[in-house]
């Protein structure tokens, strides 16, 4: 019988990939997603299954779980993840998951200053006492942020990364690579059940160092200009942003600043077949966002 597996935020960064990969694998995938759209569209005519509904209901997510093998399970950073886990966990039990890949943050830890990474550790340990074989991933900071747009334009523009990230470090991941080993961890579950894995890019670098290497990649002199977390907080504030993630954002800046975010990995090499991208890889595989904000 063929596995069936459900992905939540399925139209996100990772889920989407992730659904595709396991489609292209031959598995069942059932696209749990909050709102009906032209991603969920391209999903559906991929193959998947997709089903609209709220996290925090919890009827909504035992309808989600019927019938499902496996999960990734992910929640933005935002109030309810406490709840939205309990209601998964739940639901999970009962439709007799024998693994929840679940997204947690590389800083989450009981006493993170962060409200939203305090909350991913409790969550992971929600999903340990629900006796559903679970694999935690607590993955560093994304690449992409390198092509949201304000950072985009901010980069090529004025040749500036403004960041609030002092001297720290980190290997910048892409959410391809990241895809790639929730997809294999999905469909070979044995090896990684009651695991945690910290998800990092092959080269840890500073800012400064980051800079240097886009530049070089978009043929544009980058520097990176640090701020303080106070002016971070300011220009989160003016940009609209809710309170909730602005004090996470902020104090993720000080975790990255007290090294929180340090450190490199092999486990998606080992466990997929192929290391995850460079920075200079992820630039150049998305040279044409770059070029069209120029």
């Amino acid at each position: 019988m063929k596995r069936k597996i459900l992905v939540t935020g399925a139209t996100g960064l990772t889920g989407s990939k992730t659904t595709e990969l396991l489609l292209k694998q031959g598995f069942e995938v059932r696209a749990f997603v909050h709102k009906i759209d032209h991603r969920s569209d391209k999903l559906e005519v991929l193959g998947a299954e997709v089903v609209s509904g709220d996290m925090l209901d919890h009827e909504w997510v035992r309808v989600a779980c019927e019938g499902i093998n496996a999960a990734y399970f992910i929640y933005p950073i935002a109030h309810g993840l406490i709840n939205a886990t309990a209601y998964f966990a739940q639901a999970a039990r009962e439709a007799g998951f024998d693994l929840i890949v679940n997204m947690s943050q590389k800083s989450a830890r009981e006493n993170s200053r962060s409200h939203a990474a305090r909350d991913h550790w409790i969550a992971e340990r929600v999903f340990d006492w629900s006796g559903v074989p679970t694999t935690h991933i607590r993955p560093t900071f994304f690449a992409e942020w390198l092509t949201y747009p304000h950072h985009l334009k901010q980069i090529v523009e004025n040749g500036a990364i403004v960041q609030a990230l002092g001297s720290g470090r980190h290997a910048p991941i892409a959410s391809f690579d990241q895809a790639r080993f929730i997809a294999a961890v999905l469909a070979d579950p044995a090896s990684h059940r009651g695991k945690t894995y910290p998800l990092c890019g092959p080269v840890e670098m500073d800012q400064y160092t980051l800079a240097e290497k886009v530049g070089k990649v978009i043929g544009k002199h980058v520097e990176y200009k640090p701020i303080s977390i106070e002016a971070l907080g300011h220009k989160l504030e003016a940009a609209g942003l809710s309170p909730f993630r602005i004090q996470h954002l902020c104090a993720v800046a000080q975790d990255y600043q007290d090294g929180i975010f340090e450190g490199t990995d092999e486990i998606i090499g080992r466990v997929t077949g192929t290391p995850p991208m460079t920075v200079e890889e992820f630039v150049t595989s998305n040279i044409a966002l770059f070029r069209q904000q120029r």
